[in-house]
């Protein structure tokens, strides 16, 4: 049975091209256990063929769910591969599963809980995931308000308990810092992130405690955060590489910003491993390309994907949230070879 162009495929057409009944079909496509293992596997194999996707509108009405995740993404996020591994991560997860992704943009520069209202009004998703996450953070207490499941990239300084994965910015920068030391670095500067964001504290602290326990001194990095555009960061840099009391170590919060401290650097006239040295985090092998010099720590945004979408999978089916919290703990840092 062919189905007439424009068309698309049903459980009724399944039934058809298998002779098994519209019911058993459905129960098929469900991995329902009462179904024989070489139905299921006859049904899924036409269901494939035929190009065969629930309607969402009859799913929704049968059981109230829209099998949608939805990303609410800041479309000025790092453009060194955040969003799109972030994606293939929350991908990999969903594709065994009955659950869609969208992404729902937004800007800095409009209210970010916008789109996060409008998603639990409409009921246009079963589940969301946050990045940004702030220390008090209002999209979290609304979320948590109205019982709809989610899940944080990062989180809250609130005293409430809500899913959430994080990568370990305090023993990335505490460790940052004593590379450096061994590397015979004394005057030490940190360019981090927003101090509106949870992860400014936890990198902070970090920082500060390694700083605190070598005896070394902070220069600090005035007037700029991971979110100052890359232009202005790199003009930053030049002016602070050119003080008589300049750092002759750095520790960058992202890649993204570290192609602008490099260029900054040698803009200043000095040398890179010679009379500064750089620690970053990275996504992406980039930074390697770039300057073997630089020391790396590599952050697993695929992961955070993941574990994030899985997290929010399994609120949705009820888990408690506390088993729905991790955390990655970062490598040492490293040079290229």
């Amino acid at each position: 049975m062919d189905t007439p162009a424009g068309e698309r495929p049903t459980l009724k057409t399944i039934a058809f091209m298998t002779g098994l009944g519209i019911t058993t079909v459905s129960r098929a496509l469900k991995d329902a256990p009462e179904i024989g293992e070489e139905t299921r596997k006859r049904v899924q194999l036409v269901a494939r063929q035929v190009g065969y996707r629930p309607n969402r509108a009859g799913v929704r009405l049968r059981t109230g769910k829209t099998n949608v995740i939805s990303l609410i993404l800041n479309t000025e996020q790092e453009v060194t591969g955040f969003s799109s591994d972030m994606i293939y991560g929350i991908s990999e997860v969903l594709a065994d599963t009955p659950y869609h992704l969208i992404v729902t943009p937004y800007s800095r520069r409009n209210d970010p809980m916008e789109p996060v209202r409008y998603v639990v009004e409409t009921g246009s998703a079963d589940g969301i995931i946050i990045s940004r996450t702030e220390p008090d953070d209002p999209r979290v207490k609304y979320m948590l308000e109205y019982g709809f499941p989610f899940a944080a990239h990062g989180r809250t300084h609130m005293g409430l308990e809500h899913p959430w994965h994080d990568f370990d910015n305090f023993a990335y920068a505490r460790d940052a810092v004593r590379a450096l030391i061994t590397a015979g670095r004394r005057k030490l500067a940190l360019l981090g992130p927003a101090p509106t964001l949870s992860y400014h504290y936890h990198m902070r602290d970090g920082f500060h405690e390694g700083v605190f326990e070598a005896g070394a001194s902070e220069v600090p990095f005035n007037g700029a955060t991971l979110d100052t555009a890359i232009g202005d960061i790199k003009a930053r840099t030049v002016e602070l590489m050119r003080r008589p009391n300049r750092p002759d170590g750095i520790v960058s919060g992202s890649g993204g910003a570290a192609f602008a401290i490099v260029a900054g650097i040698e803009e200043a006239g000095l040398k890179l491993g010679r009379d500064v040295d750089l620690v970053s985090k990275q996504s992406s092998r980039l930074l390697h390309w770039f300057r073997r010099e630089i020391f790396t720590v590599d952050e697993d945004i695929k992961l955070a994907g993941r574990e994030l979408s899985s997290a929010v999978l399994k609120r949705i089916g009820g888990a408690d949230v506390k088993s729905l919290q991790s955390l990655s703990v970062p490598d040492k840092p490293a040079r290229e070879g």
